[in-house]
């Protein structure tokens, strides 16, 4: 994933949890957390407790989060694909906020129509010799069927609330959310087949060289039993550790609905 899209994954994070930004250096992003996210993030029972129950309000801390790995990390930790931070936040969305419905925020005092955008959210693992990950953001209009790339960073432009404004009304999807999904899955396919994927014959070549390697060393030993086992247990370890895969998660999503003009 490129430093840019994480940086901008954990501003749209932060931001969709009410927390505020206070330092945006385009590699490292300074937060002001809210009480629930100190709590999902900060590792802080005890201290919640006591507060709780010595009856005060408790001070949410502030997190620095550098996404590019030449900087220094003082007063701040690197945050990366693989790491325990990151690893906490997709788990994050994933158990409480996987999917949800927003309504785009209108002021108005006439009827107006809000329509309906499918948009996930999916991480794209390219695991062989070494592993890459790729974030993508995908919105589906469930009328036009037309689909745009980059939609978080679209609606980071757009104020949101849980409930519908006041004079608006939603028109319903002609495109149901199953056959939408599966809509945005084969953009994504076709994105990934479209790539070129040098890291898999990269990853290949090194896995026949370790494979002959280890075929030259027990030449010798095709007699023994218990060394026809390693070698087996070793060859195994072998096509875990090299064979190229492509992994695609869905971090989360939701029904969005927007005003017309707006995309």
């Amino acid at each position: 994933m490129a430093i840019k899209q994480l940086h901008d994954f954990l501003k749209n994070y932060f931001l969709a949890h009410h927390c505020e930004i206070i330092h945006d250096g385009g590699d490292r992003l300074t937060v002001q957390l809210t009480e629930n996210m100190d709590k999902i993030l900060m590792n802080r029972p005890f201290y919640w407790h006591y507060m709780k129950k010595m009856g005060y309000t408790g001070e949410p801390q502030q997190i620095t989060l550098i996404t590019n790995p030449t900087e220094p990390n003082d007063k701040g930790e690197h945050i990366h694909f693989g790491s325990p931070r990151l690893q906490q936040i997709l788990n994050h969305l994933k158990e409480k906020e996987r999917f949800t419905r927003l309504f785009q925020h209108v002021e108005t005092h006439k009827q107006h129509a809000l329509y309906p955008w499918l948009i996930v959210n999916m991480k794209i693992s390219y695991i062989g010799k070494q592993r890459k990950d790729e974030m993508l953001s995908i919105g589906l209009h469930l009328i036009k069927g037309i689909m745009k790339s980059d939609m978080m960073n679209v609606l980071k432009q757009i104020p949101l609330q849980m409930t519908i404004p006041d004079y608006c009304y939603t028109i319903s999807p002609m495109i149901r959310l199953k056959s939408g999904f599966r809509r945005i899955e084969s953009v994504v396919e076709d994105y990934i087949q479209n790539q070129t994927h040098t890291w898999a014959v990269e990853s290949t070549n090194t896995l026949e060289e370790e494979l002959a390697l280890l075929n030259h060393f027990y030449t010798n030993m095709e007699g023994c039993e218990e060394q026809q086992a390693q070698m087996k247990k070793e060859k195994e370890e072998i096509y875990e550790r090299l064979s190229p895969s492509i992994q695609i998660q869905v971090v989360n999503g939701g029904l969005f609905y927007l005003k017309e003009s707006r995309i």
